[in-house]
Formats: C-alpha cells, sequence, structure tokens
C-alpha cells in the first residue's frame, strides 16, 4: 500500500512539472510572439514614414513646378 501512495505521489509530482514547463512554454510563446508583433509594427511605421516623405516630396514638386500656359481653347477677343 505504501508503494502506491508513492507511485501515485511521483505521479502527483510529474503532473505538476509537466503543467510547469507548458506555463512555461506557453509564456515563452506568447513573450515571442508580442516581440514579432512590435518589429512588424515598427517596420510598417517606418514604411509608413519612407513613403509619406516621398509623397510630400512628389506633391511639392507638382504644387511648385507651374507652367502658365494658355489654354488651347482661348480665344483673344477683337
Amino acid at each position: 500500500m505504501a508503494s502506491q501512495s508513492q507511485g501515485i505521489q511521483q505521479l502527483l509530482q510529474a503532473e505538476k512539472r509537466a503543467a510547469e514547463k507548458v506555463a512555461d512554454a506557453r509564456k515563452r510563446k506568447a513573450r515571442r510572439l508580442k516581440q514579432a508583433t512590435r518589429r512588424q509594427v515598427q517596420g510598417m511605421q517606418s514604411s509608413q514614414q519612407r513613403n509619406r516623405e516621398r509623397v510630400l516630396a512628389q506633391l511639392l514638386g507638382m504644387v511648385c513646378d507651374v507652367r502658365p500656359q494658355v489654354h488651347p481653347n482661348y480665344r483673344i477677343a477683337a
């Protein structure tokens, strides 16, 4: 009977250790996922900033590069 009780105790301890390992693995996975998400968000933000600067430069170039021309349908009134 004592060996049975001892065997049950060992099983309970093994189960407890396994549960702790699973919990630690879940924590590590959550941490890695959070880091990957953070890196991805930072990458998107830097990409957005580069694109924004490029678009602003293009818009400013268009606005500042005005070439006055007479419209083809313009008729000089005499």
